[in-house]
């Protein structure tokens, strides 16, 4: 297996031909499924704009700190707690961690990318995938709805397993921001696929530590992220939304 990233020798490959990972998450979570994720760039406009990305190398250190630090590890946990509130049937849980998500956007277009996505994603389950599950579980909540907490709600709905929806979810943002960072010419297309195959073991590590978490583990220090998307508010010249 030589030439194979470490990261992806995980499991035997007869063993790995034995695993099923729900299908429904790639399509989820896919750029395909109308949710307008190309259009967020979570703040990373203003931050090549300032020259802070300007290559490879800031781009995985500036995506890496995210996953660690940033609003990425906060929607995972959310996300994580909202999946166990449907799974438990408890209303008053699933209000709590969408509550919290929507608290947790610290910027007119942080709260724009969570809300709008929600609500497309709710949108588009109930139009195209509800056999009564999704109404169901939806039925517990009002309102506005934030990304990660329609996730997970969706996920439990269907019965997905947790650990694969986390390991989607973050990989799914990961991509979504390599893709906008290709589009702002900072990196081409092999260096995109090259950060996507570094960041992989702080994907798995966010799926893991956020599928073991609770709401009160919630916080951050990314706190240039946050930055970056305030001030992409009054961006002269923009391609993306936040």
């Amino acid at each position: 297996m030589s030439g194979v990233p470490a990261s992806l020798q995980l499991l035997p490959i007869l063993e790995r031909s034995e695993q099923r990972y729900p299908v429904e998450l790639s399509l989820w979570l896919s750029p395909s499924f109308p949710v307008g994720s190309f259009a967020y760039s979570h703040g990373l406009e203003w931050a090549v704009g300032d020259g802070r990305i300007h290559d490879r190398q800031t781009a995985e250190a500036w995506l890496s700190g995210l996953l660690e630090h940033g609003g990425p590890r906060n929607d995972a946990i959310v996300l994580a707690a909202a999946w166990r509130a449907v799974r438990d049937t408890n209303a008053e849980a699933l209000r709590e961690a969408n509550d919290l998500a929507l608290a947790l956007a610290g910027s007119r277009e942080r709260r724009l990318e969570t809300a709008t996505q929600g609500g497309a994603f709710m949108t588009t389950m109930r139009a195209a995938w509800d056999d009564g599950r999704i109404t169901h579980a939806a039925g517990m909540i009002d309102g506005e709805i934030a990304y990660p907490v329609a996730v997970g709600l969706g996920s439990a709905a269907y019965g997905l397993p947790l650990g694969a929806t986390l390991s989607a979810f973050a990989a799914a943002f990961v991509t979504n921001m390599t893709s906008a960072l290709v589009r702002l010419a900072v990196i081409g297309q092999t260096d995109g696929q090259r950060v996507i195959v570094s960041l992989m073991p702080a994907i798995e590590k966010l799926a893991a530590v956020a599928g073991n978490s609770t709401l009160e583990d919630v916080g951050g220090a990314a706190f240039l992220s946050d930055i970056a998307a305030m001030a992409h508010e009054t961006q002269d010249t923009r391609l993306f939304r936040t």
